[in-house]
């Protein structure tokens, strides 16, 4: 296990990775969690960043920060997606490499797997054929991570590991319906329908993208940090490895569960001319099993936790943001 008197280093912690992880390290009782936000260091910026590791001294470090979104968000902006991830990785793990951090954790992404590769995915099927195209340019920026940490190992002896998770949601999600991935958008267009129907007494509808046909795996926040912590204290391996459930479901179902869970009496239609993406995307998580961690949480029960969540902190924000408005 890794000293727990000594300094960590969470990067995105405003984020939902990275609050899950301060609460994750928090309660196993790390003495120095460090954060950072974007008025101490732009992570863009070598200077910056060379500058806080230095003042800082970090012994160990996650590296969850990064410029994230669903579909749309990528197809719109890819030399955003590019440019600012693999300057993120680069800058933080050249500073913790010259700072001499004893450990470090990059967290990629599952969208790193080719498009069309055997499923489950197994951690040696990377750069094995065409990824998808609408998320290319920040499968790009993840990949050049993880082979980051691979080559620092190869020529500076450093413990630089990483995990590639599999679709997250939970507390802290976005859910703005520009730019947030599936499970938060759809929890978004569900409320929005009943609160519509509720204003006029019709019937709601929620259109979907997409045929509903692609299957895809989903973890909740809280299990991601709990596998970090684990990884952490359990892993020196160069393989990458990938993080998830080992389960998945078609959009159409996880459409359903999110129609329980936020509107039941909506009802729903697809539309077929927009992407569906990956057809399918689940993890083979047999590595991280062997190591002894499994996931915890079930949609079933994550759905409707992460809805309470929004109602507290999303919708109660938005309420207020209207009042002042007036």
């Amino acid at each position: 296990m890794i000293d727990r008197t000594r300094p960590v280093f969470l990067s995105g912690h405003r984020g939902m990775v990275g609050s899950a992880l301060v609460r994750r390290f928090e309660a196993a009782g790390f003495e120095r969690v460090l954060t950072a936000t974007r008025r101490d260091m732009d992570l863009r910026d070598q200077h910056q960043v060379d500058a806080w590791f230095e003042e800082n001294r970090p012994a160990y470090v996650v590296h969850a920060a990064g410029t994230v979104g669903g579909i749309h968000a990528n197809r719109s902006r890819p030399a955003d997606f590019l440019y600012d991830n693999l300057m993120i990785h680069a800058t933080v793990l050249h500073a913790a490499h010259r700072t001499g951090v004893d450990k470090l954790l990059y967290l990629g992404s599952s969208c790193i797997y080719p498009r069309d590769c055997p499923q489950p995915i197994r951690e040696e099927y990377l750069l094995t054929g065409p990824l998808e195209a609408t998320n290319e340019a920040y499968a790009i920026a993840k990949i050049a991570g993880l082979k980051s940490c691979s080559a620092y190992r190869q020529q500076h002896g450093s413990n630089f590991i990483s995990a590639m998770p599999t679709n997250l949601y939970g507390t802290n999600d976005n859910f703005d319906l520009a730019n947030s991935h599936v499970l938060p958008a759809l929890i978004r267009k569900f409320h929005d329908c009943r609160l519509a129907a509720e204003a006029s007494g019709a019937p709601g509808e929620v259109t979907v993208w997409g045929s509903g046909r692609p299957r895809r795996e989903f973890l909740h926040v809280d299990d991601l940090a709990d596998a970090c912590l684990y990884l952490m204290d359990h892993y020196d391996g160069e393989s990458t490895i990938n993080v998830g459930t080992g389960e998945d479901l078609t959009i159409a179902d996880l459409v359903d569960l999110v129609r329980q869970a936020v509107y039941p009496e909506a009802t729903v239609s697809y539309d077929a001319s927009m992407p569906d993406g990956t057809p399918r995307k689940l993890l083979d998580v047999s590595k991280l099993t062997s190591l002894g961690w499994k996931a915890q949480t079930a949609l079933s029960a994550g759905i409707p936790a992460t809805y309470a969540w929004f109602l507290d902190h999303v919708e109660n924000a938005d309420a207020v943001r209207g009042v002042a408005a007036t």
